[in-house]
């Protein structure tokens, strides 16, 4: 199992889902990918942590009713002072939709919006820091921005965090790394897109089967918006759960 103790400065670190109804996503989440879950108290609005074999995977919280935004996974960048992020972010042309602020004595966080629309947070560990485990079934495996205007993407995902972008051959997709590390990608949506699906982060959580599990999405109540393929990377299918949220679940590579 891939543990992780702390996330490099500039990498996703965490992911979350803002839930319209806690108790029903517990029960799709966990029955796709056997989560367990530690529920947070009242005063944390019942913040859940998604545990895999006890370490943290990923969270949720409870969607407020009249929040503008759909019920969507949200991906969270570590970084070393969330303020200073937010600076860069708006000198590379994106916005900060939530202000910094701390999150009792657990990290500091904003949540902001790249120049071409797709939001991400930013979080300052503090005693949490992300994702405990990454790569294993039911935890985050890769994220990328699905976006009409790579290039722009691209440029502002280097500049804010210090990643170095690399072109995919054949394709308008650039993987963003760390070192010698990818720790995330841009895609550009081109014209067999839906002109409805606006531009947006996509999380991947890693499955044993990703035919099977595309079959339980459906039976929990889910949908498969894209069955299962092949890919260099591994064999993946787009779903959402009952209330729409989508994600991407995939199989991973022997020895990935």
């Amino acid at each position: 199992m891939s543990h992780v103790e702390r996330h490099e400065p500039g990498t996703p670190s965490w992911v979350d889902y803002m839930a319209p109804d806690l108790e029903k996503a517990r029960a799709f989440y966990g029955g796709l990918f056997g989560w367990e879950f530690s529920i947070g108290p009242a005063e944390t609005g019942y913040y859940t942590m998604c545990q895999v074999a006890g370490r943290n995977a990923a969270g949720m919280g409870q969607k407020p009713e009249n929040a503008p935004y759909p019920p969507a996974w949200s991906v969270y960048f570590s970084v070393e002072d969330v303020d200073a992020t937010c600076a860069r972010v708006r000198e590379q042309g994106g916005q900060v939709a939530m202000e910094p602020m701390d999150v009792m004595d657990v990290g500091r966080m904003a949540f902001c919006a790249d120049p071409t629309g797709a939001h991400f947070g930013l979080w300052q560990p503090r005693r949490h820091t992300g994702a405990q485990v990454v790569g294993e079934r039911g935890a985050m495996a890769w994220h990328e921005v699905n976006t009409r205007q790579g290039e722009r993407a691209r440029d502002f995902y280097a500049a804010v965090f210090g990643l170095e972008p690399r072109k995919m051959e054949g394709m308008a997709y650039w993987t963003l790394h760390k070192g010698e590390r990818a720790v995330g990608g841009v895609m550009e949506m081109n014209e067999k897109w839906p002109q409805e699906i606006p531009p947006h982060w996509m999380n991947y959580f890693a499955v044993e089967d990703a035919d099977a599990a595309a079959k339980k999405v459906g039976e929990l109540g889910g949908t498969v918006r894209v069955p299962p393929f092949d890919t260099p990377y591994g064999r993946i299918a787009v779903v959402s759960d009952p209330a729409g949220a989508v994600f991407s679940i995939i199989k991973l590579p022997s020895g990935a």
